[in-house]
């Protein structure tokens, strides 16, 4: 497919190939009109022929082409060429995420923390314009420097917003392709249900777990058997399976991570503080996190072993002494899914006692209106503060009042 040399539309002269997957193939290529290099991506002809699809596609690249942002692939232009529909983008000269990972199996945390802050901001500012991305991945995060190599400042940006959505229903209903990329779907995405924001998020936090520990949250040979353990496990935190993560930051990675959109960080931006806050040693649920923070740590044996997910009331966690480098943590057991007793056995208590208020309240209303002009009864005498001192005084009340 295009050999080197080829000029598509009278413009982009095809250079090299950098990549191929099941849906596209992407070029360096001279755009020989502006005198620059880019990137094209140039869809697999099976998607070309899906009449439907292209519409979407060119809906999509157009919309995305809008975007202008440090941290997302500027999109240049979209076109057809002998039958091939093509999209040209900013060529990235660095790795992708993907790349990295293979290389280096995990990232320091101060690196994968600074990768995930800039890929927030580039979600952060697609979302606000309308535009989810729905495939976030290693492989569609370009990293400029740092571990990339090249030196200076590390940059990274977002890619393939172009034909995130327009692929989406083809992903998903191609086994052969769904499972590379099914780690990496919120559960809600699994289930077919509309991507939104913390879709997003969801995605970005597996990123950042696979940066920290160098495995995934959850694995599994299929879409189905990763839906179940999405709902029905809780990942280890990122600490158990490497010691030099901070537990701030480990749980600010759980809390992207919840099964239910609504746990997670309402934005990008939120994550990105809560990660910024995880370095400083400050945990997220003092931050914009609506969210409890999820206990426990197993002794790790499989990327697969979770803990079950728990229900626990909100509160401050206290800082986990962390082992020794090379040593496990050591074993907890694992909590079944429970209600908050706890917080239901003190919302009773303070209804009882605002029950007991108010009747002193009426009890003392009674005594005041019925008791003889002699008796001299004060609300004072009546109203107390502590529970037994009230009802024996509403007993003491009641008594004289009514001989």
């Amino acid at each position: 497919m295009s050999p080197r040399g080829e000029t598509i539309s009278d413009r982009y002269r095809i250079e090299d190939r950098l990549g191929s997957g099941g849906m596209s193939t992407v070029f360096r290529a001279t755009d020989t009109i502006l005198e620059r290099t880019v990137a094209v991506k140039i869809l697999a002809e099976h998607l070309s022929d899906d009449e439907r699809f292209v519409a979407r596609f060119r809906r999509e690249a157009l919309a995305v082409a809008k975007l202008v942002h440090p941290n997302i692939v500027q999109v240049y232009d979209t076109g057809i060429d002998g039958g091939r529909h093509y999209i040209v983008m900013e060529y990235v000269r660095g790795k992708s995420g993907a790349q990295i990972l293979q290389s280096e199996g995990t990232l320091p945390v101060e690196t994968a923390v600074e990768i995930g802050i800039q890929a927030c901001s580039g979600l952060d500012y697609a979302h606000r314009h309308g535009i989810i991305h729905r495939d976030v991945k290693p492989g569609n995060l370009m990293v400029i420097g740092g571990p990339a190599g090249g030196g200076g400042d590390m940059s990274v940006k977002l890619a393939d917003f172009g034909i995130a959505r327009a692929t989406e229903q083809t992903r998903i209903t191609q086994v052969g392709s769904v499972v590379g990329t099914a780690a990496y779907l919120a559960p809600e995405q699994a289930r077919g249900d509309e991507a939104g924001p913390a879709s997003d998020v969801y995605a970005l936090g597996v990123v950042l777990y696979q940066f920290l520990t160098g495995r995934l949250p959850y694995e599994g040979a299929s879409l189905a058997e990763l839906a179940v353990r999405q709902q029905s496990e809780q990942p280890l935190p990122p600490s158990s399976y490497n010691d030099e993560v901070p537990q701030p930051v480990g749980e600010a990675v759980l809390v992207a991570l919840e099964s239910d959109p609504d746990a997670r960080f309402a934005a990008a931006g939120e994550l990105a503080v809560a990660l910024r806050r995880g370095l400083s040693g400050e945990s997220p649920a003092s931050s914009e996190a609506r969210t409890r923070v999820v206990p426990g740590a197993g002794q790790p044996t499989a990327a697969t072993r979770h803990l079950p997910r728990t229900e626990a009331p909100r509160r401050q966690p206290q800082r986990r002494r962390q082992p020794q480098r090379g040593q496990r943590p050591p074993a907890r057991p694992a909590q079944a899914r429970n209600p908050n007793r706890a917080s239901g056995a003190v919302r009773t208590a303070a209804a009882v006692v605002v029950l007991l208020l108010l009747a002193a309240v009426v009890a003392g209303l009674v005594v005041l209106t019925t008791s003889s002009p002699t008796q001299k009864t004060n609300v004072e005498d009546i109203v107390k503060d502590n529970v037994n001192d009230q009802v024996d005084a509403l007993r003491n009340a009641i008594e004289d009042n009514t001989q």
